[in-house]
């Protein structure tokens, strides 16, 4: 199926609903909303947004934030026409949601991850761009569609973010052209930075000095690690999002090579978060049915916290460690 025909197909569907994966970063929801944006200004549409989990309060600020719909007040028996997913590897990644995915009549896939399957009738996957957001702007290019102020904010946030401040290896030339782009469109990065990496609470700040401060290291510090427990969570009384950043913390150790977060989130079930200077991490969470980007990816392990530990090292061991 060509790009082309996904003018006609958004001009002949009633209803559309945009997704991403659950608990959204700033690429999941910066690319949702540029999509979201992009559609009304251009086909004078309302689309649906979609979040299966807590929005972080940094992003309030993206335009069209306010519109999104939590799963609790979306119809799942719904057939939507066109449903659109963004920065989402893997449809189970949708949760709830995957059903209204595969029900909808026509299907697009818009990616960045290497790992994505492939999902989808119309499928735009450059496992080579920073973000979804660069995606979603050379979509846009070649469909000559309008960028808004608007709709580039969105997507300087999806790329800013994504690539840690222009300062993660997937910042290329193309980032850095497409990002002036958006400048010239009417962007202002110190402002956007300043809401996304000097906007955090005292309750996130502290909640991560106490996380960064069980720190465990391995193998000549080479391998750091640390394990956070629901009840950790619930002593600082800390969202879904207080936790990201702290492997990109370990990883800044001049002598890790290797690091990862272990989270609770069931019963001998962990959310593992994973970065890396050298090695391929995105193979070391394919092991466990996960993936991501070869030097930031992510799992999810069912087992004890220390076993979990142990089947990981492993797994880092194996990738010429």
């Amino acid at each position: 199926m060509k790009l082309d025909n996904l003018n006609d197909i958004i001009n002949k569907s009633k209803n559309i609903l945009i997704a991403t994966h659950i608990n959204p970063d700033g690429d999941a929801l910066g690319s949702m909303t540029a999509v979201y944006s992009l559609i009304l200004e251009n086909f004078k549409k309302k689309a649906t947004m979609l979040v299966l989990s807590h929005i972080p309060n940094v992003y309030n600020y993206l335009p069209h934030i306010k519109e999104v719909k939590f799963i609790d007040e979306v119809d799942k028996s719904m057939v939507y026409d066109l449903v659109i997913a963004v920065d989402l590897a893997a449809l189970d990644r949708l949760a709830d949601a995957q059903i209204l995915y595969e029900k909808a009549k026509f299907k697009v896939n818009i990616d960045h991850h290497k790992t994505n399957n492939k999902y989808g009738n119309i499928v735009v996957v450059e496992g080579d761009a920073s973000s979804a957001g660069e995606v979603i702007y050379k979509v846009a290019k070649d469909l000559d569609w309008k960028i808004s102020q608007d709709t580039a904010l969105c997507l300087y946030t999806s790329i800013l973010t994504d690539t840690g401040g222009f300062r993660f290896d997937n910042t290329s030339a193309q980032s850095l052209r497409i990002a002036a782009a958006l400048v010239d469109i009417g962007v202002k990065p110190v402002d956007v930075y300043k809401k996304c990496y000097e906007n955090k609470s005292k309750e996130l700040v502290l909640f991560q000095n106490y996380c960064v401060n069980k720190a465990q290291f391995l193998d000549d510090d080479k391998i750091a690690y640390l394990v956070i427990y629901k009840k950790d969570l619930d002593k600082f009384n800390a969202k879904s999002d207080y936790t990201d950043g702290i492997a990109e913390t370990l990883r800044s150790i001049h002598t890790t090579e290797v690091s990862f977060v272990l989270k609770e989130i069931g019963d001998k079930v962990f959310k593992a978060s994973m970065r890396s200077k050298h090695i391929d991490i995105a193979k070391v969470c394919e092991y466990f049915s996960g993936g991501g980007h070869k030097f930031a990816a992510g799992c999810t392990v069912k087992a004890s916290a220390e076993d979990a530990i142990k089947r990981i090292v492993n797994q880092i061991h194996l990738q010429d460690f």
